[in-house]
């Protein structure tokens, strides 16, 4: 199982002082394991989002010292701005990316909300996935009457706070309030149009967007409105689900786009919504040229993309992580702009560490390293990786299989075995670095002090730890 990550954005109440917003971005680099990834302050909503990502426990963590630290530096009794807002940290949402799910997610932002409540006498209410209530699940209504109704808020028991005061204090008025949530991963993507009408990537956007259109009488564009019986206007739903979407004209890059929001990629995927506008756009007589992500991307999403590519073009999609990191950017088009650093879009990619890996080496560099005097690495890291080699001859047969001129029929039965040799071949890879770290920990034991009874006692633990471990590595090669 992968190992556990969420993405944590809170929305601070300040976008113009570059020293308070940089003390309270650092706050979340204290925290061993967490990586901050975006810093983007916004001058007239006098708002600045930040993005941090790593293991919930330490993103928990994180996220309580700069809600502590905005409360510190920021006094919401003299702050104004454009954007919607009730608090110095006005919210705080968790997003899952690996290896969990958004109802575990939600039960960290639940436990992030009650020690700020408790901790820093801040009014908590809690919102979308980690709602108590359906009428505190969308965010509108949790900060309707925003900061100055904060008072009046507080005071009615149909909003008192999931965690914290339910009064307005004197620290309350300095603070305001935050809002935390858990919410699925938002992708911020814009497809490219051969056009500089915005009326036309409008038309596209209402065909795909959920929302879709306002059904109209006789002209679609110009007929009267047609409203319900509570004076709601009907709406002609879009093609997708989780979608929001609008056409605008973008002058840097001279043409008009379709500016997504994919609320939830599980059930609208960003391969999905591109798939569908380039059907759109071909109906009306215009061209999907390539597509632009704002932000970070998940690494599934890229490699979900690429299997969909490669599926329609019935090729197997037992290729290497890379490759088809390449296929999706050039399937969607995501270089059409400007180049695609995967190291910068991908989540995944920016929370590498740096460490030199033994899988790095080239393979003239792995061997001289193994025949250097060091003794790792072993024999262990060794198998694993003439494992990955002999594994990998055999995911070629596969693919060469899928691909040999009449046995078209038969490509999905390759393929399958290709992502199976791609599987092994990846965790046989992770082996040859472990087996060395493994060992590394055995050489750490020894060296633990034994002056006293009670380090002898640790350090022989740390020992009989670290072998059976360093043990159990060659025998998962096996």
């Amino acid at each position: 199982m992968d190992k556990p990550l969420i993405e944590c954005v809170p929305n601070i109440s300040e976008g113009r002082d570059a020293v308070i917003i940089q003390t309270i971005a650092d706050s979340v680099e204290t925290v061993e394991g967490v990586r901050l990834l975006d810093v983007d302050p916004g001058q007239a909503t006098n708002r600045t989002v930040i993005t941090f990502v790593g293991e919930p426990e330490q993103v928990v963590e994180a996220a309580f010292r700069l809600i502590k630290k905005a409360a510190e530096l920021i006094d919401m009794r003299k702050h104004k701005g454009e954007h919607p807002r009730f608090g110095a940290t006005d919210v705080c949402p968790l997003v899952p990316i690996s290896g969990i799910s958004l109802e575990e997610t939600a039960e960290y932002a639940k436990a992030l909300g009650a020690r700020v409540g408790k901790d820093l006498g801040i009014p908590v209410y809690l919102y979308e996935k980690a709602a108590r209530e359906e009428k505190r699940i969308n965010l509108a209504s949790c900060r309707a009457g925003e900061y100055e109704g904060l008072p009046k808020k507080l005071s009615d028991p149909e909003w008192k706070p999931d965690y914290g005061p339910a009064e307005f204090t004197g620290d309350v008025a300095r603070t305001g309030a935050t809002a935390i949530s858990a919410r699925d991963f938002l992708v911020a993507y814009n497809i490219n149009l051969n056009t500089t009408s915005t009326r036309r990537a409008n038309a596209i956007a209402f065909d795909i967007r959920e929302a879709g259109r306002i059904k109209r009488e006789g002209n679609p564009i110009t007929g009267k409105k047609v409203f319900d019986k509570q004076g709601e206007p009907v709406r002609i739903p879009g093609k997708l689900k989780a979608v929001k979407g609008m056409g605008w004209y973008i002058e840097e890059y001279g043409i008009a786009q379709i500016s997504y929001n994919l609320t939830n990629i599980s059930i609208t995927p960003m391969h999905i919504a591109f798939d569908e506008t380039c059907e759109a756009a071909s109906a009306r007589g215009l061209r999907v040229t390539g597509s632009e992500l704002i932000g970070l991307i998940p690494l599934q999403a890229m490699l979900d993309a690429a299997d969909y590519f490669l599926t329609k073009q019935n090729r197997s999609l037992g290729i290497s992580e890379s490759e088809k990191i390449k296929i999706a950017v050039k399937s969607l088009g995501l270089d059409d702009l400007k180049p695609f650093d995967p190291d910068e879009k991908i989540i995944e990619y920016q929370l590498k560490t740096g460490t030199p890996r033994l899988i790095d080496l080239s393979v003239e560099g792995f061997a001289d390293e193994t025949a250097s005097e060091s003794m790792a690495p072993g024999g262990g890291s060794i198998s694993a990786y003439v494992g990955a080699l002999g594994v990998s001859l055999g995911t070629m047969v596969a693919n060469l299989s899928a691909h040999k001129a009449g046995w078209d029929e038969r490509w999905e039965e390759f393929s399958k075995w290709a992502e199976t040799g791609q599987k092994y071949k990846a965790e046989l890879l992770q082996l040859v670095d472990e087996d060395t770290r493994a060992f590394n920990k055995i050489i750490t034991a020894f060296r633990m002090p034994k002056g006293t009874k009670l380090e002898q006692e640790e350090r022989n633990k740390a020992i009989e730890s670290a072998t059976i471990y360093a043990t159990e590595i060659p025998l998962s090669i096996m």
